[in-house]
């Protein structure tokens, strides 16, 4: 009797192990980080309050710098920034960048971003959500793409950051290279 349980045991064992090999995964996609699935390039308009410039500026401080070092540290900016498709700020916005960035280094400039590009055109519908460091004194920076809603449901992948144009403490506009390596 033991010798029959054993055996039906062991069928059963074999049964689940093919069982289980022969499942594939639903999303079996593999990791090709030189074939994204998906790519966007944006330009980033980020025009600063500076106490004059009402009904142009794009983001505004939400909280003043330290006094711990000279680059910013500690200083909050908020922004509502058009993005664009090609360098000029007056072209038609394909998505607005809503979020925060602060500055985060006593020793040179370097800032942390958290925020979400909203896309509602005829070409996207839907979120991107983007996090990480942007640290500036490097000529291209990569910020993580950690997710996303509509056309992006649950994107990853990198944004790489350039800045194209700076002109003094007010404005800047920054290339950004969106690549989707998950697209769902």
């Amino acid at each position: 009797m033991a010798r029959l349980v054993e055996k039906i045991l062991c069928i059963l064992f074999s049964l689940l192990v093919i069982a289980s090999c022969s499942v594939s995964p639903v999303h079996s996609r593999k990791f090709k980080p030189s074939e994204p699935c998906k790519r966007i390039v944006l330009y980033y308009h980020d025009i600063l309050f500076n106490g004059t410039n009402v009904a142009n500026a794009t983001s505004a401080k939400a909280a003043n710098k330290t006094n711990l070092g000279d680059f910013k540290f500690g200083m909050l900016v908020v922004f509502d920034d058009p993005m664009t498709k090609d360098h000029h700020l007056l072209s038609p916005p394909v998505a607005r960048a809503q979020g925060f960035y602060f500055y985060d280094m006593k020793t040179t400039y370097n800032a942390w971003f958290a925020y979400t590009l909203l896309f509602n055109s005829t070409e996207h519908k839907g979120t991107l959500n983007i996090m990480g460091a942007d640290m500036m004194d490097q000529e291209t920076r990569d910020l993580s793409v950690v997710g996303g809603t509509g056309d992006f449901f649950m994107a990853r992948g990198i944004a790489t950051f350039q800045t194209d144009t700076f002109q003094g403490a007010d404005y800047f506009r920054v290339q950004m290279d969106i690549k989707l390596y998950e697209c769902y």
